[in-house]
Order: C-alpha cells, then sequence, then structure tokens
C-alpha cells in the first residue's frame, strides 16, 4: 500500500474520537437489514441475500480510497473461493450508483457494488461518522468533493467494516477498523465461513 500521509494520521485521530469502534455491531448482534441500489438502480435487500447463504458484507469509503480499492481488487481475486463456499459479497459505500458502477466496471469486480448514498445501512451498522472540519478542507482541497460523490450533500463517511453475516442474519464475524489503512484479510474472513458452514454441516448431520 501506498506510505502513510498527513491525512491519514489524521483520519486516524478522528476515528479515534468517534468512539464508533465500540459501538459498532459486532459478532453475535443481529445484522441490520437495508435495501440498497447498485450501479443500474437495481434493489437489493441484504436479508434476501443473507438467507440464501453465508454473506460478506464490505463498507469501503469510496472508489477515490486507494486503501478500499486495495481491499476490493483483494476480495476480487477470491472470488472463486466465496463460491466455492456458496457466500455472496456485497461491497458497500456511500457514493451514488452511478459512482458505484464507474468503481465496478474500472475495476471489472464479479461482486455486486451497492449504494448506501442514504447511509440506511452505515447508520444501521453504527458505522457512519460526520468528517471534521479540518477533513472537510482537506478533501476538499484535493478535489474529492464528499457530498457531490455520494449525492447526498453531507460530509459523512463510513468507517471501513468487513462483516459475515448467517442464514439466519446473525453477525458471526466482524472487522471494525479505525486504523483507514488496516482491512480485514479475505483469508481470515475465509477462514470464518468455513467454520460457519461446517458447523452448519454438523448441527444438520446430528439433527434427529
Amino acid at each position: 500500500m501506498s506510505t502513510t500521509s498527513s491525512s491519514d494520521s489524521a483520519a486516524d485521530a478522528v476515528f479515534d474520537a468517534t468512539g464508533i469502534a465500540a459501538r459498532a455491531k459486532r459478532a453475535g448482534d443481529l445484522a441490520p437489514d437495508a435495501t440498497l441500489p447498485d450501479g443500474a438502480g437495481r434493489l437489493v435487500r441484504l436479508s434476501d441475500e443473507w438467507r440464501k447463504g453465508p454473506l460478506v458484507l464490505v463498507f469501503y469509503r469510496g472508489g477515490w480510497c486507494g486503501y478500499c480499492s486495495l481491499q476490493l481488487r483483494a476480495w476480487h481475486q477470491r472470488a472463486d473461493d466465496l463460491a466455492r463456499l456458496g457466500a455472496t459479497l456485497l461491497a458497500i459505500s456511500p457514493q451514488t450508483p452511478d459512482h458505484s458502477m464507474r468503481t465496478a466496471e474500472d475495476n471489472q469486480f464479479t461482486f455486486t457494488v451497492l449504494s448506501d448514498s442514504n447511509l440506511e445501512a452505515a447508520s444501521g451498522f453504527e458505522l457512519a461518522f460526520t468528517l471534521p472540519p479540518e477533513l472537510v478542507s482537506f478533501y476538499g482541497s484535493v478535489g474529492t468533493d464528499i457530498p457531490v460523490l455520494n449525492g447526498n450533500g453531507l460530509w459523512v463517511l463510513p468507517v471501513p467494516a468487513t462483516y459475515v453475516i448467517d442464514e439466519d442474519g446473525r453477525i458471526r464475524f466482524a472487522h471494525i477498523e479505525e486504523d483507514i489503512r488496516k482491512r480485514a484479510e479475505p483469508a481470515d474472513v475465509l477462514r470464518a465461513i468455513e467454520d460457519m458452514v461446517r458447523g452448519r454441516a454438523l448441527a444438520a448431520a446430528s439433527a434427529p
């Protein structure tokens, strides 16, 4: 990944002050439901997806975020592993549907990218936070107009997070990272899914 910038250090300090890492949904919690559009405007309901099998949710800041792009590209390379486990991955950012589609098309992602412009999912998982004035000034100065990219007029972003949700809507894995340079490793997430699938199979085999 790229070297740490002063903006990253400032963002880390902001995240530390929000307390979001302590409030956000964790393993064992029931996942909040949400219905979000994909890049083409088709609505996707999270609960419909997790009822099909293991669901991975990746909350990212936007296509403009280099760390997010690295994370999503790493997941793109694990498409076969997700398919083997019968798992679905949905990437969620507050970008508008057209910006979400551009992110998916530019990177040729095989998974679905959803738009959370109204912050329904980010707020449900308690990941959303309002940027302080110094970060608003910084992002404005480098041409990252978040209110326009997100189409909601707000300087609000989600803390990057990765979740695994089971067929009952229970969160089985949660990684909420205040340091925007760090993300859950796909290998760790896949191991959590493997454990979940194995546990389901054992329970089914032992049922009368």
